[in-house]
Parts: structure tokens; sequence; C-alpha cells
């Protein structure tokens, strides 16, 4: 799914308006109406629904709103956020709809004086084009809001968000529920903006196929429809060498559970062979652990020092676990020159090139490095919004023709022709140590299978999404481990595979 900029949806309107063709107010209560339905599904019948309407076409949203609410029976009040002396045309003509209509309650808001008690307050004040901070009485209305125990639901956009540059925080109207038109916001998928966006979801309002097809945009919404095509079907007279042979280099004293973990993941995301390069105190554990790896043995007893021949292997994972010991900082050097298939990078490896900035330019066409913010901080500087951190991710992306993908919350994966995906799967269980680990695995297999590097990026960081999911729902949030994701990839397969 694209995520248009304010401008695009704009021209978004226009366009369907032109070229449906259908006047604006129709278009108005198209979308309203999805509004209406959602409200008529889910508010509670014993609270009174508290519409707070701005002079624009969010305004105008709300008393279409209001008006269908009415229809039903289920009587709203009104109340007019009058923060100019005019109102927007469609605007105009939905409130005096109301008026002349209907007995639906309606009140002015124009000082603190008229702030009203709160049952469900729908936010209709502000629309998705404004751009700079709520102010006066209008500020301190949102203020007032916020600080209620009302369930409040904003139309579009959370009044006061900016949605395609950072905003101001503290002025901007706190949803449970963000019900947005057709595509998401930029913002909406941003961590700062949490606390004011809550659950979004996004109605579609029909606007023309034909201009969502053809305009292009560098942002989209990794979505099932999405990564479904991407996956490969297995053959019938398929066998082992058919899904690639995976290299992973991880672990070191101490940390051979990094290893295990992303082993383990790897097979389970349906690699054919895997060898895993470890130092010779992990040995035992892995072969005791997980049957099915071959191991290479380093010559160290606690550390990556040396790597085997690379030309049977089709792709190489590492990182996890790895330390920063001075031979392993070699070693990675080598592997880094020396690669001719597809790598994936994480943990210990990044904090390596963090250290080595100029190994950038010598990393091989495409390379997929999976760090999370700490160590993508390390590698690009501190950055003081995530519009700055998304763009410092995508130049990274750019100049070197890498693929960087920054775990958390909607994991972005940036290519580099600019575009970045964010993810849609996972949950906060999955912010547990060897999360990351599993992430190699899966990507390191998908590599191993051929798929593309770009295919591997989206389509593992969304299976790795998924079996989260599943197993959250399974034993909840708090109690998810990491191999719990590995243990449930099997049926995030089936459940992407399912129509």
């Amino acid at each position: 799914m694209k995520i248009l900029s304010v401008e695009q949806i704009r021209e978004a309107d226009k366009y369907t308006i032109e070229n449906e063709p259908i006047e604006s107010i129709d278009l108005m209560e198209r979308a309203a109406t999805k509004v209406f339905e959602w409200l008529y599904r889910r508010a509670p019948r014993e609270k009174t629904i508290k519409i707070f309407c701005g002079m624009g076409n969010n305004g105008g949203d709300g008393l279409v709103v209001a008006r269908l609410l009415n229809e039903q029976e289920i009587v709203p009040q009104v109340f007019m956020v009058r923060y100019s002396d005019r109102m927007s045309h469609d605007c105009e003509v939905n409130y005096y709809r109301l008026v002349n209509e209907t007995k639906v309650p309606m009140f002015d808001i124009l000082t603190e004086d008229d702030f009203p008690a709160n049952d469900v307050v729908v936010d209709a004040i502000f629309g998705s084009g404004l751009n700079r901070p709520p102010q006066g009485v209008t500020a301190d209305l949102i203020a007032y809001l916020n600080q209620s125990k009302a369930i409040r639901v904003a139309i579009d956009i959370p009044s006061g968000l900016f949605a395609d540059q950072p905003s101001v925080l503290g002025f901007i109207f706190k949803a449970d529920y963000t019900l947005t038109f057709q595509n998401p916001k930029l913002a909406f998928l941003l961590p700062e903006n949490d606390p004011y966006v809550g659950r979004f979801e996004v109605l579609d309002i029909g606007l023309h196929p034909r201009y969502l097809e053809e305009v292009e945009t560098n942002n989209l919404l990794t979505t099932k429809a999405m990564v479904k095509p991407i996956l490969h079907n297995r053959t019938k007279y398929s066998h082992k060498g058919t899904y690639g042979h995976a290299l992973l280099i991880a672990g070191s004293e101490g940390k051979t559970g990094a290893a295990l973990l992303g082993a383990k993941a790897c097979l389970r995301t349906g690699v054919g062979l895997l060898s895993v390069h470890l130092p010779k105190v992990a040995q035992l554990p892995l072969q005791t652990a997980i049957p099915e790896a071959m191991i290479d043995g380093d010559a160290s007893d606690t550390c990556f020092t040396m790597f085997p021949h690379l030309d049977v292997f089709t792709a190489i994972g590492v990182g996890p676990g790895l330390g920063k010991a001075d031979d392993t900082v070699r070693a990675l050097k080598r592997l880094i020159q020396e690669a001719q298939v597809p790598i994936v990078m994480d943990a210990d490896a990044l904090n390596i090139l963090s250290d080595n900035p100029t190994w950038l330019a010598f990393l091989p066409a495409k390379t997929i490095l999976t760090p999370h913010p700490k160590e993508f901080e390390r590698l690009v500087g501190k950055t003081s919004t995530s519009f700055e951190r998304l763009e410092k991710q995508r130049e990274l992306s750019v100049k070197n023709n890498i693929i960087v993908v920054l775990k958390g919350a909607h994991t972005t994966v940036a290519m580099p022709n600019g575009t970045i995906f964010f993810n849609t799967t996972g949950n906060p269980g999955m912010a547990t140590a060897g999360s990351g680990d599993v992430l190699t695995g899966i990507i390191l297999s998908l590599l191993a299978q051929r798929y593309l590097p770009e295919e591997a990026a989206v389509l593992g960081v969304y299976l790795h999404g998924l079996a989260g999911d599943l197993a959250a729902e399974e034993i909840g949030q708090e109690a998810l481990i990491a191999s719990d994701i590995t243990e449930h990839l099997g049926k995030a397969y089936t459940m992407l595979r399912a129509k």
C-alpha cells in the first residue's frame, strides 16, 4: 500500500472529482459515511458522542457524521470550534444541512468556559493540511480533551499532528483510534507519534484507482497482498541443494546462544543446508541443540578469526554474538573483501562496521544490514526526530547500494533506489533478547534460497513479525521469548499462503 503525502492526497481528491466524476460535497459524504459506519458499530450506546468540528473540510466530515448518526436515532452533540471567521464551502453546506434538517444540539467553542464534559469524543477540528501548531482556545481545548477519560476518535488525522514533517509534541489530540482516509499518513508510522495516533484504521473511500495506481511514492506499507506473491513454491523433484547452502558466522565465548537462535531460525525458514562457523567453545552446544546444522570450526577457542572457502555457499550471515576481538575485526574485513554471494550483517558485525565506516564502500552490492536503533545511531550519528532518522536511513542505503533494515515497531526496510517499506506485523512482545538473531537467520535462509535481496529483506521482516504475532496470541506478549518466534514460523508460512 502506498503512503501518500498531503499534497498527493489532495491531488487524489481532485482527480477523483474530475474523473469519476463526483462533486466534492458528495465525496465528503462518502468519506464521512465510512466514519459513521465505524462509530455505529463500535461506539457504546450508553455514552454520548460529542463531535468537535473545525471550520474546514475536516469539520465538514464531522458534521456529516453527526447527521448520519442522528438518522439512526443516535443523537450526538456538535461543538463548533470557531478558530476562523469563515468555513470552507463544503463545511458550510453541511453545517446548514445539520441546522435545518435535524435537531442535533449544537454549541460554539469560543472560550474555556464552553468546554464540555466528555463521553465519546470525535476530533474533526483540523485536517491533514495543518502546517502550524494549534493556538489559543483551540490548543487549550485539545489539552482539555486529552486529560479527559473519554474514548477519543480522530477523523483522518489527530488535530495538531503534521502528516509529512515533525510535529510540535504536546499540542496534538491524543486519539485512541484514528480513522484515516484511503492511505495511511507517514506520521502514523513513527514512534514519537504513537501516543497521539493510537490504533489507526484505513478507510477506503473510493478515490480513483487510476490515480492511486499511477502516483509515485518512495514510502510503502508492507501488506500480505504485497508479500504473498514473493513466496517461492517447492517443486516435486526438488532436493536440499535446490534450497541453497547458507553460512552463518556467529557466536563467541559467552554468546553461543545468539548463534543457536540464528541457526534454528535459518533452518525453520526453509534453507536446504546450513553450515555454522563457530569458535571451539560453541561447537558442542550447537551440535547438541541443532543436529540439523553442520559445523565449520574456527581455529580459535573463543572467537571468529577465519572463514571457510566461500564458493560452496549461496548466502552468508554474520554478526550475532560475534564479539569485537582484534582477530574478529580483521576476519570480518577479509570476509567483506572476498564474499561474492549475498550477505546479511547484524549485531557485532554492524558495531565493527561503525568503527570502520570506510568499509561501507566495499560492501557487496545489496548487502543487508539489520541494525536496531542504537546500532543505527552508531552507523550514522544521532538524529533529533524519526523523520530525520528515516532520511538518514534512506541516504545510507542509496549512497552505499545496500539494504538497511531498521528494527522496531513498523520495521523499515530501505532500498538502494530510495524506497522504504514499513512493516505491518509484529508486537511489543518481540522486544526481547535474541529476536534480532532470529531475524538474521530468517533473512539468511531466504537469501540462500535465492530470493532477491530486496525480497528477502521485505519478506523476512514480514514473516518474523507474523510469527511473533502468532506466538503472542498463544502465550502472551510478556512471556514471549525469541525462540517462540522461530517455533511459529511454520504457522506464519501457512497463514501467508492461505487465501
